[in-house]
């Protein structure tokens, strides 16, 4: 019986053509819109998680809110100092961040980021980030005019490519590039340049400032109660509390908070589509249910009850869903592909697409649901037709 009356549904929208795929493009644009959507966001978040992964959970980061790289951060030695008296980290780590050092390559001169770390144990802090060269290595804790550029500084920043062993001179200071980094995605990451932290001091003339410090918890150690302990000593030794103390989860947590924000307000907007979709097969079945009313009436005399018929307008209204949403899938998905393959040309690599069967069958049936419901009333008027008003019905 569902497969007669599937035939019939078929065969009224093939019959109804214009109207059939006009109903059908609402459902495909929201849930193209939405998909997209959905599949972009969870892209973004599914590479923040790598990356973080990649990083290790058992570390800390200190630094101060609002505090801008290349300015006063209001960190300075002293509160290296006080981390490293503790005897429940492996390694302390400071960066020193100069958002827009002078960048001279031949006759060319450009601005960029450096970053500056500690040049002992540098092959650890490149492998702990999972850094990769395309060029060169790490620079040793001997060599204090040495600089790694990012892949883009390398490829993009000047009218020639950088290579290892070239010069660069860095405000004015004469550096050689011991090192290419392979492309990290974050086009901020791939723009870097890193120094030894001892020379960007004296470059520039920073004796005692810090922005962020790196802190290792030993194995063993519960990190929430070594972030208590860090608070307590930092604020005892800076007789203030105007800092922060982060860890991976935390920040992983508020930026999967953040992207949920911005996830829920998209998907809102494009409920809106979905709202004009719905009316639209509304108006579409109501039309229908007035154009086949004698139909209806026939039906009904030959001793088709009135479960019959709305089951058969509810398979017309599923089959409008069903199709709108099979077009909407492909198209989501593949406008989702596209975003991220522009996204990766424009330098941010980080947005990893995946296809996502469980996002395909929810979209398929969302799809098919919506389509029943907005032909659910359409569908119990048809029913209640009395089957001698039908008859005698005259457009």
């Amino acid at each position: 019986m569902i497969v007669d009356y599937t035939k019939v549904a078929l065969t009224n929208l093939r019959h109804r053509k214009l109207r059939s795929w006009l109903t059908i493009l609402g459902i495909v644009i929201s849930v193209m819109s939405i998909v997209a959507l959905i599949s972009i966001s969870n892209g973004l978040e599914n590479a923040i998680r790598e990356q973080f992964e990649k990083i290790g959970a058992n570390r800390i980061y200190v630094l101060v809110p609002g505090g801008q790289p290349g300015t006063q951060s209001g960190l300075s030695t002293k509160d290296v100092d006080t981390l490293e008296r503790m005897a429940e980290f492996n390694y302390v780590t400071p960066y020193l961040i100069e958002t827009s050092a002078k960048l001279t390559f031949g006759q060319e001169i450009q601005y960029g980021r450096i970053i500056a770390w500690p040049s002992e144990d540098a092959e650890k802090r490149f492998a702990d980030y999972d850094l990769k060269f395309l060029e060169g290595n790490h620079f040793q804790e001997k060599e204090t005019r040495a600089a790694i550029v990012g892949y883009l500084t390398a490829t993009d920043l000047f009218k020639k490519d950088i290579h290892a062993n070239n010069n660069m001179f860095i405000n004015d200071q004469k550096f050689q590039i011991v090192g290419v980094l392979e492309e990290i995605g974050n086009e901020e990451d791939d723009r870097q340049i890193i120094i030894p932290l001892d020379t960007a001091r004296e470059v520039f003339n920073k004796p005692d400032e810090v922005h962020i410090i790196e802190a290792t918890v030993k194995t063993g150690k519960n990190i929430e109660e070594v972030v208590e302990k860090v608070k307590r000593n930092l604020k005892r030794d800076r007789n203030d509390e105007h800092f922060q103390v982060l860890t991976p989860t935390q920040i992983l947590n508020f930026l999967g908070t953040t992207l949920a924000i911005v996830q829920g307000i998209l998907v809102s907007i494009a409920t809106i589509s979905l709202i004009v979709g719905c009316i639209g097969i509304m108006n579409s079945m109501y039309t229908s249910v007035l154009e086949r009313t004698k139909d209806i009436g026939v039906m009904k005399s030959l001793g088709a009850r009135n479960n019959d018929i709305m089951l058969l307008f509810l398979i017309e209204a599923g089959l409008i869903g069903l199709v709108g949403g099979v077009i909407g899938v492909v198209l989501g998905m593949a406008l989702s592909f596209s975003v991220g393959a522009a996204a990766k040309q424009a330098g941010f690599a980080l947005l990893k697409i995946q296809f996502d069967w469980v996002l395909v069958v929810w979209g398929l049936l969302f799809a098919i649901f919506i389509g029943m419901i907005s032909g659910a009333l359409p569908s119990r008027q048809a029913a209640r037709l009395h089957p001698v008003d039908a008859l005698r019905w005259n457009q």
